[in-house]
Order: C-alpha cells, then structure tokens, then sequence
C-alpha cells in the first residue's frame, strides 16, 4: 500500500540533521507495515498529480495557519475534498487535522486557552492516551460528517473520525523527546514560562506513539466496502 504524504511544513532546519523533516518521522512512525511512501511538498506548491497517485494519503502538521493567505491552502482544500468523495483513506496531524477540518466544512481558531505544549493526556474511548502536542490552533466546530473521538479539558476536538474514511489527531504521535526537546530549544521563544517548564518536565514521562502508529496503521490497512471491486 503506498501512503503519499501531503507535507505542509519543514522541521525547523536546525533540527533536520537530528530528526529528519516531517515525512521521515512519519515512515519512521508507520515503519513495519510494508507501506510504501511518496512525498509531495505542497507547502512549496508541489501536489501530485491525481488523488490515485497514493493509496491513502497522510497530512503532516505546519507552523502555519490554515486560515492564513498562502497560496497553496486553497489547492489543498480541494485535494482533501477529491479525496473524501473519492473515496480514499485520509490522515490528518495537527495542521493536517485542522486543515481537513476546515476543507469539509468545519471552523478552526486560535483558541482562547493559549498554547498547548508538552505531553497531554486524552481520553480515547474508554482509555487514557498520552501525546505530545504543540499547537494555538484548534478545531471549534467539526463538519457535520465528524464524530469527535478523544478530548481533554485543553482541547474538545483532539480526533475526529468521518465514518471509515478520515482519521485526524491534534497531536503529535510523530515527535518523540528529542523532537520535543528541540523544539523548545528553537520555538520556545513564543510560549509562555510555564507551560515551557512543565513541557520540559514531561519531557521523560512515557506516550503512547507506537499506539497511535498502530491505530493509524490499522485504519489506512481496514477493509472497506467502498474499496471492493465490482464484479
């Protein structure tokens, strides 16, 4: 099964020799599943050039805004559109949440609870997941299609499902402690005191990214009927 990933932003460059950039974490994350990747950075105006270039598709997170004025926000609103009614499965993270979120209908803000950094625990149906999260940026209103499917007090919208056909997490199941770390050490500027300290405190306190690398791994792998040839 090849996976195109829709990138929407770059590690900070400082970073990258470290980590790597964002699509790397995401085949790192997804590592084990015999898929197969392919990468288009739409941030930079590069898209493939059909919704069957992937079997399922994936859409990283971003420093930016999906309400800002970038050229390549309008063209990826219309891709995640084609590939809703296509249908094909779709992942979003964080930007890519939002993003999908807005692009079928939903409304995404700066939220008035400020930043979220650091390690938070969600409630996932009847369990606790703990992710890492950055982000201001919430979805307020999910599209009518979305069911939300984990929350805290932070945050009301933390993934939503659209039936069988998308899966989108406000967190961040791709970045691990020293992706953390680093980004503290160069982003950090613009979070406030505390929640930096208490960010960098949890830095050690254990996720769940393999959960959430198996539970991603396991909706783009699902059966679904829509994908049966007809006879």
């Amino acid at each position: 099964m090849l996976i195109g990933i829709l990138q929407c932003g770059h590690c900070p460059p400082e970073l990258q020799p470290h980590v790597g950039d964002y699509p790397a974490m995401f085949e790192k994350l997804l590592a084990g599943h015999g898929f197969d990747f392919a990468n288009w950075a739409v941030c930079d105006m590069e898209f493939p050039n059909s919704i069957d270039a992937a079997d399922g598709w994936l859409i990283t997170g971003s420093r930016y805004g999906v309400y800002e004025d970038h050229p390549w926000i309008e063209p990826l609103e219309q891709i995640i559109r084609a590939i809703y009614l296509a249908p094909k499965p779709l992942v979003g993270i964080c930007f890519g949440h939002q993003i999908i979120a807005q692009a079928l209908g939903g409304k995404v803000e700066k939220s008035d609870k400020g930043w979220g950094v650091g390690r938070m625990e969600y409630t996932w149906g009847n369990e606790v997941v703990a992710l890492n999260a950055w982000h201001q940026d919430q979805v307020i209103e999910p599209p009518k299609e979305a069911s939300t499917i984990s929350a805290n007090k932070f945050c009301d919208h933390a993934a939503l499902m659209y039936g069988d056909r998308v899966l989108s997490v406000q967190a961040h199941p791709e970045f691990g402690r020293e992706m953390m770390q680093g980004l503290i050490n160069v982003r950090g500027a613009a979070v406030p005191e505390a929640r930096l300290a208490y960010a960098q405190k949890a830095l050690d306190a254990p996720v769940d990214n393999a959960r959430l690398g198996n539970d991603i791994a396991d909706f783009f792998k699902a059966k679904r009927e829509w994908q049966e040839s007809p006879e």
